[in-house]
């Protein structure tokens, strides 16, 4: 397992944020020993986050070796994920099983954080072959708290720069029986400009588990978020709109159920749905302004799975499983001007089934893995993927290698829009063939990747073809890539830690390749993908009372588009986050961007600067 040592402090001493468990879960959709997983995988642990005042996913992430964040400044501005130098959909992001993409991938992280998150697994490479479509390039599942213990009631208040507050009340307990935890957060701030840019974000998330016996058990998860977020730029950065905003609200529902059947044999039933409900609405800035355009969207999308595993003695396993989904959506828009009203809709749906196996096999110091799965979707028909990997335990160290195959369906817009753009209904799904090797002694990890990309989906202005479509399957490219990471502990009170990512992407086929500034230009690297990343920390533990974190990350040249295709000059940012606890109260303190660094993270929007959020936390119980 290929785990970078991210780190953080528990109240007595000095310990990694990422802990070598004794069994991780995403990689292979079912509890197993570290030691025989194949692919690269990184933990968080939710405790840790906290203390370092990490508030969204996204900041987690910062860190994490091949995983490159890229954000348009502002809180609740769109935040994308681009893991391996993959396109920013191919990673599919679960929340306790249920998928938060929506249909085709896309997902902007900006609103979602880590209340009441246990730990975050982070699996990288492919993973279809368990998952399905979106899970190209890796897979990140968000674990709720499930409580345990006596009764513990906390609550969080904090504010700082740019008129940002924040507040939070929380309770977690249970027992062998029964554990369960809620916590109810809010989020608000002015943003980064003059006018038009404030942002709230609110969250209500509750988990639920029982354990009747000792061979069942089975929980429950609620997830609703609210948020919206006022933006005055364009699709270049430029600050021109005092009343652009947009907004989105819903639930998230996660049943699991897990029954031992026998010595060997046991099963796992899951269904989950997400919901969402999108608003955007873009009104004149002055009576004299002659132009307005509103959109109202509904997107649902839910998901059953059965999960049958056999366990023979000698560590060997075997799963098989079938997977049921369900998507919907649903929406209206309206541009309307002094030359007339221009209405549109889109109403569209889609199911798919797949079936899907994996083994896992031992064989003294090494460990097999085998994986397939058949997808069957109403859309695009059927589409096979798979997996294989093999682990080698030597007596310092442990070899890794596997290969495999992803895939990503295309949105509900590059299909059915019908407007200012045609969808095509006869895209082919985008597809990945990936293989990767690794070699792990003590602290030190380092993995190399090669990743060939086909069947991208890319859009012409100028609609092509018979059926005068603006969307075709032609692009490929590729993305190779090391990922290295190091940890040590100094003494007892100060540990260190070191990552670093080096990336080259490549366009090797594009449909357009005569347009200089298009997204897919041949034998240019692909956008906002760095070639260099470099993350430090340092915790320190200061008395009994106190932790101090400070933080870095380098993030080196990467091209962009926007009026015309640029390449960005590197960032730095510079963190620093400490607590110091009196009795039940903890007081924290952050320092986001401590140098002011105004270099651009995406072409024309402004970066946040140095970023002061001050506050404290009082827990009454055990």
């Amino acid at each position: 397992m290929n785990v970078l040592l991210v780190l953080a402090l528990s109240t007595q001493q000095p310990q990694d944020t990422v802990v070598l468990k004794p069994v991780v879960v995403t990689a292979t959709r079912v509890p197993v020993s570290a030691d025989l997983v194949a692919s690269a995988v990184t933990v968080l642990r939710g405790a840790d986050l906290v203390a370092q005042g990490v508030r969204t996913v996204a900041q987690a992430l910062e860190t994490v070796p091949g995983a490159h964040v890229a954000e348009t400044g502002s809180f609740g501005g769109q935040t994308s994920l681009f893991m391996r130098g993959g396109e920013s959909d191919y990673t599919k992001v679960l929340l306790d099983g249920v998928a938060l993409n929506q249909a085709g991938g896309a997902i902007d992280l900006a609103n979602l954080t880590t209340d009441n998150v246990d730990r975050i697994e982070i699996v990288r490479g492919p993973v279809s072959v368990l998952y399905g479509t979106d899970a190209v390039t890796g897979v990140i599942q968000i674990f709720t708290r499930s409580g345990q213990g006596p009764a513990r009631f906390g609550a969080d208040v904090g504010a700082g720069t740019y008129g940002s507050t924040r507040g939070a009340v929380d309770i977690a307990g249970g027992t062998q029986r029964i554990g369960y935890s809620a916590r109810v957060s809010r989020f608000s701030s002015d943003g980064l400009y003059p006018y038009n840019n404030q942002y709230r974000n609110s969250v209500v998330s509750a988990g639920l588990r029982l354990a009747p016996d000792a061979r069942t058990d089975a929980s429950l998860t609620y997830h609703y978020g609210d948020d919206i977020y006022h933006f005055p730029t364009d699709g270049f950065g430029a600050p021109v709109d005092s009343n652009q905003r947009a907004a989105e609200r819903g639930p998230l529902l996660s049943l699991n159920a897990h029954r031992v059947l026998g010595q060997h044999f046991d099963a796992r039933v899951t269904a989950g749905v997400k919901e969402a409900r999108l608003f955007y609405n873009n009104e004149p800035d002055s009576p004299g302004e002659d132009g307005a355009f509103w959109s109202r969207d509904y997107v649902r999308r839910a998901t059953t799975s059965a999960l049958l595993t056999w366990q023979a003695r000698g560590g060997v396993s075997v799963i098989g499983g079938i997977e049921y989904e369900d998507q919907r959506q649903r929406g209206t828009s309206e541009f309307s001007a002094s030359f007339g009203t221009f209405p549109d809709s889109i109403r569209a749906h889609r199911n798919n089934a797949g079936y899907f196996t994996q083994a896992i096999i031992p064989v003294g110091r090494a460990a097999v893995t085998l994986g397939s799965r058949l997808d069957d979707n109403s859309q695009f028909g059927t589409h096979a993927t798979y997996r294989a990997g093999a682990v080698y335990r030597l007596d310092q160290a442990r070899l890794r290698a596997s290969v495999g195959t992803g895939y990503k369906e295309p949105t509900f817009f590059e299909n059915f829009a019908r407007g200012i753009a045609t969808g095509n209904r006869h895209l082919k799904p985008e597809r990945s063939l990936s293989w990767e090797v690794g070699v792990e002694r003590g602290a030190a990890r380092v993995t190399y990747f090669n990743q060939r990309f086909r069947d991208l989906i890319e859009y012409s202005p100028t609609p092509v073809g018979p059926d005068s479509v603006n969307y075709f399957n032609v692009g490929a490219a590729i993305a190779t890539g090391i990922e290295t990471s190091v940890n040590r502990n100094v003494g007892d009170h100060v540990t260190v830690a070191l990552s670093y990512t080096y990336l080259h992407t490549r366009v090797e086929q594009s449909g357009s390749p005569s347009n200089p500034n298009g997204l897919f230009v041949p034998g240019r690297p692909l956008v906002r993908r760095p070639a260099h990343t470099l993350a430090p920390q340092v915790v320190a533990t200061l008395g009994s009372r106190a932790r101090l974190i400070v933080g870095g990350r380098w993030v080196g040249k990467r091209d962009d588009v926007g009026a015309q295709r640029v390449t960005l000059r590197p960032y730095t940012r510079v963190n620093l986050s400490g607590e110091y606890a009196i009795g039940s109260v903890v007081l924290s303190g952050g320092l986001e961007n401590a140098f002011n660094d105004q270099a651009q993270e995406i072409n024309g929007y402004r970066p946040r600067g140095r970023t002061v959020m001050v506050g404290g936390r009082v827990t009454v119980g055990r």
